[in-house]
């Protein structure tokens, strides 16, 4: 496993990180499951744990943070996130200051854990103002219920406020963002983000690296039951187009020359982006992150980045 700074901050993070969206927590029998996943991960050098408290309403941060108490508190990076509903009280949902605070302590309860490393704000609010937004992530970081802050979701000009304010005010900004990025899905990071993030010192921890598995070459042959993009319409229709699917069989031969899996080969490329300090990706058998670890230290020469933007850009 290979370990780069988060941002510009002093925190690293492992390039390859597991995170519970979509994973866990749907099924109630899923502690054995959970354990099996973490403890691989832990073993193949994954320090980075990401979660959010909207996953499965709590169960997700619930089952992650029962195998994570198993392990020394020092060695493992922890996130969480809050913004979505949690109920339908009127304020159990948002970026309010009484949202962030009362939540944090929610999400330490269910994890089992005194803090976490990053505490990020899943969407923008634009019903708070930005003053009381990052007021309140230096408050959650003051009275050390977390380390750092980030944002999720975010427009680079938001993020760009966010920071301004705290600099400008003595508070703590955020330090990283957690963006949607891969092969099929590059246009808001590399045109929107990376050009501000990179030089204000903000390092981006991506999901859907995989783009929901299509890059692995799963559908390769068709859409297999119980598979996430043959199950949720919507992002079926976003990904399973028939160029997409070309795409990724067109990347297998590459792949193959590297002696590596198409998995390893999308990680890898975007690892390529020094703004890019890890890639969260998600697991419900071992030997998903047994593979996915493997894309740490890979580095593709810029021969092999030339054909894969060949490919990509038809």
């Amino acid at each position: 496993m290979e370990y780069r700074k988060l941002g510009r901050s002093g925190l690293k993070v492992s390039e390859v990180a597991l995170g519970g969206w979509e994973t866990y927590g749907v099924n109630q029998d899923a502690s054995a499951m959970v354990r099996e996943i973490v403890l691989a991960a832990y073993e193949g050098g994954v320090n980075f744990f990401d979660q959010a408290d909207v996953y499965a309403r709590g169960r997700s941060e619930e089952l992650m943070g029962a195998v994570l108490r198993e392990l020394p508190r020092h060695t493992l990076v922890i996130s969480s996130k809050v913004f979505w509903p949690m109920s339908d009280d009127v304020n159990d949902r948002g970026l309010s200051r009484k949202h962030v605070l009362e939540s944090i302590d929610k999400t330490l309860k269910r994890l089992g854990t005194d803090y976490l490393d990053i505490y990020f704000a899943h969407r923008y609010d634009p019903d708070v103002p930005m003053d009381e937004i990052v007021m309140a992530f230096d408050q959650v970081i003051r009275d050390g219920k977390a380390l750092y802050w980030g944002t999720s979701m975010w427009p680079a000009a938001r993020i760009a406020q966010a920071v301004e304010f705290a600099r400008a005010n003595g508070l703590h900004a955020p330090v990283t963002e957690q963006p949607e990025y891969s092969m099929l899905r590059r246009e808001r990071v590399e045109g929107d983000l990376l050009p501000y993030t990179e030089g204000a010192g903000v390092g981006l921890v991506v999901w859907s690296p995989l783009a929901m598995g299509l890059l692995t070459g799963k559908y390769d042959e068709g859409r297999p039951e119980g598979a996430r993009l043959t199950e949720k319409e919507n992002w079926g229709k976003n990904f399973l187009t028939d160029d997409n699917i070309q795409k990724v069989r067109d990347l297998k031969p590459i792949a193959d020359d590297l002696g590596i899996t198409r998995a390893q080969l999308a990680l890898a490329w975007l690892l390529r982006q020094p703004g890019v300090s890890s890639v969260i990706t998600g697991a419900t058998k071992t030997s998903q992150i047994q593979d996915t670890v493997k894309a740490a230290g890979v580095r593709l020469s810029s021969d092999v980045l030339e054909q894969i933007e060949g490919i990509l850009k038809r």
